[in-house]
């Protein structure tokens, strides 16, 4: 490692702000930029689903318990058919405020059941991140969940400019959710101005796997040799029966192919 990388490492360590605009929230550290050959850490994938001379699919796996989400969706029918009960009890069939109040307690509770039941039926796992080394473009599959069961949830392919693209690593220090993420900022050309964000991987407990897999990114769009083995090999169960994550057609062909 030479002299000036060195000092370039200590100085990103010891400023306590980034160098983009806005600075993200839970933001630890930039990430050395994309085209440093020097970087510290070994390039290593953490997970992938397919990598060869023209594309690349990371997927993103969400640090949920998706097999508990079918235990409280079953658990909360259990009380649906005592609720109808009571309210078509000829006890209270004649009290219309009780009527009233009970059902919007009825709807609020149905709303719930709905949410955790299609969360554990249609939000894709591991949504995918694809990088076209050939089109130096970046494919971000992201599925626009809410806490509203009642709305679409729609699914919404970006696409960006790799060149336009600067890696940060983030800290958080919840009690379910400790330890790096890598985000990816999306600037003006020629600018630190932050336009977009996506994450390229949720939280690791190790932020030498964050600056590995940020290496390889870098290296693999440089056509440059990367270990073509994740270090993560075995693939989290999903717990739905569909196929979750579905590319529109053309978005699906442009981003495994190269520009003719």
């Amino acid at each position: 490692m030479s002299e000036e990388h060195e000092i370039s490492m200590l100085m990103s360590q010891e400023r306590k702000y980034s160098k983009l605009t806005p600075q993200a929230e839970k933001w630890e550290e930039d990430l050395p930029e994309k085209y440093d050959l020097q970087q510290p850490t070994a390039p290593r994938l953490i997970r992938v689903n397919e990598i060869n001379d023209i594309w690349m699919e990371i997927p993103r796996y969400e640090n949920i318990w998706w097999g508990g989400l079918w235990f409280f969706s079953l658990l909360m029918v259990c009380p649906i058919p005592f609720m109808f009960s009571v309210v078509f009890s000829p006890d209270f069939s004649s009290d219309a405020g009780f009527i009233c109040s009970f059902s919007i307690m009825i709807f609020i509770f149905l709303s719930l059941v709905l949410l955790w039941f299609r969360t554990a039926l249609y939000v894709p796992r591991g949504t995918p991140v694809r990088l076209n080394r050939k089109r130096q473009k970046v494919y971000v599959y992201e599925h626009q969940r809410s806490i509203w069961p009642w709305m679409r949830w729609p699914t919404v392919i970006k696409v960006f400019d790799w060149t336009d693209i600067h890696g940060e690593m983030l800290m958080y220090s919840g009690r379910y959710d400790y330890g790096h993420r890598l985000s990816c900022a999306v600037c003006k050309r020629g600018t630190y101005e932050v336009i977009d964000r996506f994450l390229l991987s949720y939280t690791v407990g190790d932020n030498r796997m964050i600056r590995g897999l940020w290496n390889h990114c870098c290296l693999y769009m440089q056509y440059k040799p990367v270990p073509e083995t994740p270090l993560l090999t075995r693939k989290p169960l999903s717990w739905t029966p569909l196929n979750t994550v579905r590319w529109p057609e053309d978005l699906d062909k442009e981003s495994k192919t190269a520009p003719e």
